[in-house]
């Protein structure tokens, strides 16, 4: 499943484009330069759409808003689309406050997004219009558990039905779903949860693998999904008594740098079926 996408990203070199919080920029670029990718950021009206013409995939992250750049990100997303690039939308804290509820739905209005990736607040937050999130992190009633999983997938399935695009829930359990095609994905690591930046870097990674693979984006965002759980069990695997978050963040990105289609194949916990 994974070997000719991990191979498509590592040889095509895409250069990615974020629009993205000033929080977790840094890790953002990094992790994309680990998977063999290229980052660039910029949100300057008066450039976006230039930046986006040289890219490969269009990665839009509504973490820290402003003015200006929600202008950027409708431009951005505008010009991905009319050169049939792929584009993402991560909406980091819809549900939290009125000017990101409205920016979210106003670029999903304006820009069609190739995947919608989120935690479970932020998805019910665009499928119903309200939403738990805590600041910016998932409400604790909207953990992915095995016993709502049913659930999520069912949410999951009909947002991408709804909206056109690859629906994309991160949490303990992660689940993927394009139209009625899911994937559950069982990777990943609890200290994933205590690094500011995890989410922001996976919808890079997806990003990354979508301008890599854009024919087959259902598969490009599972194996994203995959390379990160994996990434994140690998980087806790290598913690030590003496090691903290900021270590664990480190270990991260090595994980992302160190793996290959041969490691995700052994590694990856992740069912494909038909809802």
């Amino acid at each position: 499943m994974f070997k000719e996408i991990i191979n498509n990203v590592k040889e095509k070199v895409s250069l990615v484009h974020n629009i993205t919080n000033y929080v977790t920029v840094n890790d953002v670029a990094n992790s994309l330069i680990a998977y063999g990718a290229a980052p660039i950021m910029a949100d300057d009206p008066k450039e976006v759409e230039d930046i986006t013409a040289l890219c490969q995939g269009t990665n839009i992250n509504i973490g820290t808003l402003n003015e200006r750049t929600i202008t950027s990100m409708v431009l951005a997303g505008q010009k991905a689309n009319a050169l049939k690039q792929p584009v993402l939308l991560d909406p980091v804290g819809i549900g939290a406050s009125n000017l990101r509820t409205e920016t979210a739905m106003t670029l999903i209005k304006k820009i069609n997004f190739d995947v919608i990736r989120g935690n479970m607040s932020e998805m019910k937050a665009i499928a119903l219009g309200t939403g738990g999130a805590r600041g910016v992190d998932a409400d604790a009633a909207d953990a992915i558990s095995q016993q709502n999983l049913s659930a999520v997938v069912e949410l999951a399935v009909s947002l991408s039905e709804r909206i056109g695009s690859v629906v994309a829930i991160s949490g303990a359990i992660d689940v993927v779903a394009h139209g009625h095609q899911v994937a559950i994905v069982r990777n990943g690591s609890p200290l994933m949860a205590q690094i500011t930046g995890s989410g922001c870097m996976l919808s890079a990674l997806i990003t990354a693998t979508l301008a890599a693979n854009p024919e087959k984006p259902f598969r490009a965002t599972v194996t994203a999904f995959c390379v990160m759980g994996v990434a994140g069990e690998m980087a806790e695997a290598r913690m030590t008594e003496t090691d903290g978050n900021a270590s664990y963040r480190n270990y991260l990105i090595d994980g992302i740098y160190n793996l290959n289609a041969a490691v995700l194949e052994r590694r990856s916990n992740c069912e494909i079926r038909e809802a």
